[in-house]
């Protein structure tokens, strides 16, 4: 197809509306999805990388990857395709700012880990079904009107062990590219972590770690420099999320959190202990105790030594025995619930206790959430695990209950249900129903056109299907007609698919413009809907008079065929010659058969003879 612009159709389906961004491997367009009524954020691929076939077919099957990607904080990828030269990927349009923005306003430390623990979640979910996204920013993030925080992009990331790349250069955004990926090494999972890492970064500090002059030379610093800290730039940030932050910055990626769980957790431990960095302390045994008998007398001592080895043996046996009735053997167990398995385990053996049975339910907490622990958390307190008289104990292992997430289900099939029949439905297998209304042309009003995932696919227990219920035709609005011309009105109808029903009627506006119509201007009607317009065709126009023919007669004849026509008479004479024109008209104005005004006035020339000639003809007598 030629150039994708305003207006433009692509693939027969998505009519594109206006572009809304622009980055150096796409352009994004808003486009309406003709099919299914609704607003889509179209990507297309630059032109300039279309004689690249290995770069434009791993556009496409890496496309085809992350349309499989469904989770809240993931841009949904509805299709993607090609129209001729023109390669597209369709998602899903979320309204709102960027992370950038909000950065650019300002985040507390709080928000803005919230913000980057969900993008955390979206590249978890990402980099499970082997998606590495490349190119995390905030610019590439959008948070919705409820706080949702949706990544974006997604639809040429890498996929497998793919790369999309530039001859002799990186694909990426300088600032938030990680070590490897500025020199070009094979890019991993736990390098979009290093790029979160920097957005986190940003979020705290409202600046990147590295800025430079160049793309090369902020490349060199992400290589071989080490950032600032956080918390000199913002004081409060805490001495734990320093910790967590200035870990994800790591060069090496073995030195970086090895997946977004392990960052989700730091950050949760961190915020729940801000005063904590994250280091952990090593426990040395105590040095035995030596006990060194008194010497005595050695004379006495050979003598009296099994008096005396009895006499301290019944001693020493008394204390023990005293200090094993009167040891305390409780403990304080530190309480856990409500946290994510591998933060629960840091807590617990950071106060030196092991995790024994982990025990996993099905519940609609989060997956690997902490739910119960035995023994509980003080108070009361738990008792030691201990062997002979007390004097070998030991902290007892606690077992954990964790939720391993809601499940999942098939969703059921709606499409061509009424919308409560359909909520019904989505509601009984365990899902949530949320209803988007759309224009349908063959779907009737109320009825369910699709859903979102569709039915027959797996999705997690009691998460939202989003149902698109038909509102019926895509109703048009009545231009403003009155006024306009007749050909303009009916050239505006049918630029809107409307057609023209035509009348006429006498009005003091000018011939042929419109002083009526019905429906009203604004009012919405179906396509195809006759729009009555009545046209003025002019003031009525009084009745001609007929100019007699009066030349011969007589003056006085002429002047009275005029008035009975209903005309005015006026008189010239003119001097003729000729006797037979004396007295009678030999001209008028206007001619003979014209049509005239009533009252109009006709000018007749009567002859008058000359005196010579009159003289002359009395002669002759």
């Amino acid at each position: 197809m030629a150039e994708v612009g305003e207006g433009s159709v692509v693939d027969n389906r998505y009519r594109v509306v206006r572009r809304i961004g622009s980055g150096g491997m796409a352009d994004v367009w808003l486009a309406e999805d003709t099919h299914l009524q609704r607003q889509v954020a179209l990507k297309v691929l630059h032109r300039r990388f279309l004689q690249d076939q290995e770069f434009v077919g791993r556009f496409q099957r890496e496309a085809e990857h992350a349309a499989g990607l469904q989770h809240p904080n993931i841009v949904a990828v509805f299709d993607r395709g090609s129209d001729g030269d023109v390669n597209y990927i369709a998602m899903r349009h979320v309204q709102g700012p960027t992370l950038k923005e909000l950065i650019d306003r300002g985040l507390a430390p709080d928000q803005a880990v919230a913000l980057v623990r969900q993008v955390l979640e979206g590249a978890r979910f990402a980099h499970r079904n082997g998606i590495v996204h490349r190119d995390l920013k905030p610019q590439n993030v959008i948070v919705d009107e409820e706080g949702k925080a949706v990544v974006t992009d997604f639809g040429i990331a890498r996929a497998g062990v793919s790369e999309i790349t530039q001859t002799g250069s990186v694909m990426g955004t300088p600032q938030y590219l990680s070590p490897e990926q500025a020199q070009g090494f094979e890019v991993t999972p736990v390098s979009d972590l290093y790029s979160i890492g920097v957005i986190l970064y940003e979020a705290l500090t409202r600046r990147v770690p590295f800025e430079g002059e160049s793309a090369v030379a902020i490349a060199m610093k992400q290589v071989a420099e080490t950032p600032q800290r956080p918390s000199s730039i913002n004081p409060q940030v805490s001495p734990a999320l320093d910790a967590v932050v200035m870990r994800a910055l790591e060069k090496e990626p073995g030195q970086r959190f090895q997946s977004a769980d392990a960052f989700i957790a730091a950050l949760d431990a961190a915020l729940k202990d801000p005063g904590v960095a994250g280091q952990t302390a090593t426990f040395a045994a105590a040095p035995p105790v030596v006990a060194t008998p008194e010497e005595a007398l050695e004379d006495e001592r050979r003598r009296n030594w099994w008096l005396w080895a009895l006499l301290v043996g019944a001693i020493v046996i008394g204390i023990l025995v005293g200090l094993a009735l009167t040891r305390d053997t409780s403990t304080k167990v530190p309480g856990v619930t409500g946290n994510q398995l591998n933060v629960a385990i840091a807590l617990l053996e950071q106060k030196g206790f092991t995790v024994g049975e982990v025990i996993r339910v099905q519940r609609d907490a989060a997956a690997n959430e902490v739910l119960e622990q035995d023994p509980p958390s003080s108070p009361p307190e738990a008792s030691l695990d201990c062997a002979f008289l007390t004097f070998f104990c030991s902290k007892p292992d606690v077992t954990l209950t964790v939720s391993s997430g809601p499940g999942s289900g098939k969703v059921p099939s709606v499409a061509g249900e009424a919308e409560e029949e359909a909520t019904r439905k989505l509601e009984a297998a365990g899902f949530e129903a949320s209803v988007e209304r759309v224009n349908s042309a063959s779907v009737e009003a109320g009825t369910v056109i699709s859903s979102e995932p569709g039915g027959g696919s797996t999705a997690t227990n009691g998460s939202t299907v989003t149902l698109f219920v038909s509102r019926g035709p895509k109703l048009t609005k009545v231009p403003v007609l009155v006024g306009a011309q007749r050909e303009v009105a009916v050239q505006r109808l049918r630029s809107r698919g409307l057609e023209a029903s035509i009348s006429e009627e006498e009005s003091s506006e000018q011939k042929g413009q419109v002083i009526r119509q019905a429906p009203d201007a604004g009012s919405e009607v179906e396509p195809g809907s006759a729009v009555s317009i009545i046209v003025s065709k002019g003031e009525k126009e009084e009745e001609q008079s007929k100019v007699p023919n009066v030349i011969g007669k007589e003056r006085r004849e002429a002047v009275e065929a005029i008035r009975a026509a209903g005309l005015t008479p006026a008189v010239e004479e003119e001097e003729t010659e000729v006797p037979s024109q004396s007295g009678r008209v030999i001209d008028q104005f206007p001619p003979p058969g014209s049509e005239q005004e009533p009252g109009a006035t006709v000018t007749i020339t009567v002859g008058k003879l000359v005196a010579e000639s009159a003289e002359k003809e009395g002669e002759e007598e």
